[in-house]
């Protein structure tokens, strides 16, 4: 299969446009076509830097402002992972033909609602390639990808680090039931007291990372707040491990193929969006509260515990 011009989409999120890595480079290294990309403008940095895409597209928030452009490129082939009513707009805007994946909401539903669990046993990139079969293309066992440009690679040693021997751990997740509570963040530093170590998260997590790392001296840096994400994913490339939640962070991790321990709040690892690294290796350690009757309370997240 020889396309000339393709278009992937996905809008969001952080982990979510990550997860799609794999489908750009199988598609380029496999089919020599031309790779195009349309998300949202405020994710564009996290594509601009991958190979692997020849052109981004952007919208801010007016899906139909990127329609002209997008037509102009007359694409031979759409490949929509997102799967809603933004995309299909696309498609029907275009008229082109398209491919897509399961997103298994119904089987997620069940999960979440009756705890009845019919989940497939595949990670959602494995989906995404499946459903590329009919093209040919083979999942060529190489993960996930990240590419950090020159000017976000963060020099640690003016932070007083060292190369994998600091502990990253990422204060922040989109949902409030996501997240590491401070509590827990504070008892793990305190059962590593040799161990240097730096937070991670957004300008929300600032006060909280402040509050953490005023509590054990200069022990800690709080990059929470102070950092954009290609700058925190850096951070992330030369540490020796990281503990996260089920986050944006955690997927660029698995990219950089690093150690991790994942606490799992609401989401579970079964929803198919676990670290994903090359070959299938596992390189990460899940921790989960099994016995919570309610969990998963969510496929995303609450803003607080229901």
């Amino acid at each position: 299969m020889l396309e000339k011009k393709i278009l992937i989409i996905r809008f969001s999120s952080i982990g979510d446009i990550v997860l799609t890595t794999p489908v750009s480079r199988c598609l380029k290294k496999q089919t020599a076509s031309e790779i195009h990309y349309l998300t949202k403008a405020s994710f564009e940095s996290l594509l601009i830097s991958n190979p692997n895409i020849d052109k981004v597209h952007t919208f801010k928030k007016n899906i139909k402002e990127v329609i002209p452009q997008l037509k102009k490129e007359q694409f031979d082939l759409i490949i929509d992972l997102h799967k809603n009513i933004r995309s299909t707009q696309v498609i029907r805007a275009l008229k082109l033909k398209s491919i897509n994946f399961d997103k298994i909401n119904w089987q997620k539903w069940l999960m979440v609602n009756l705890k009845w669990n019919y989940l497939p046993k595949l990670h959602i990139v494995d989906r995404y390639l499946k459903s590329l079969q009919t093209l040919g293309i083979q999942n060529d066992g190489a993960g996930l990808d990240y590419f950090i440009p020159k000017k976000d690679e963060v020099v640690i040693s003016e932070y007083g680090l060292v190369e994998k021997q600091y502990i990253a751990i990422v204060v922040g997740a989109a949902h409030f039931t996501k997240r590491i509570l401070p509590k827990t963040i504070k008892e793990l530093c305190k059962q590593l007291p040799q161990t240097k170590i730096v937070l991670l998260g957004g300008k929300e997590e600032k006060e909280i990372g402040a509050e953490i790392a005023s509590a054990f001296e200069n022990r800690i840096i709080n990059f929470c707040g102070k950092l954009n994400l290609n700058q925190s994913a850096s951070i992330i490339q030369q540490s020796n491990l990281i503990i996260t939640a089920d986050t944006g962070l955690m997927h660029i991790a698995a990219a950089l193929q690093k150690k991790m321990i994942v606490i799992w709040g609401n989401t579970i690892p079964e929803f198919g969006m676990y670290p994903y690294f090359k070959n299938g290796v596992q390189s990460h350690i899940n921790v989960e509260s099994n016995g919570l009757s309610c969990r998963p309370c969510s496929k995303i997240g609450f803003s607080k515990c229901p």
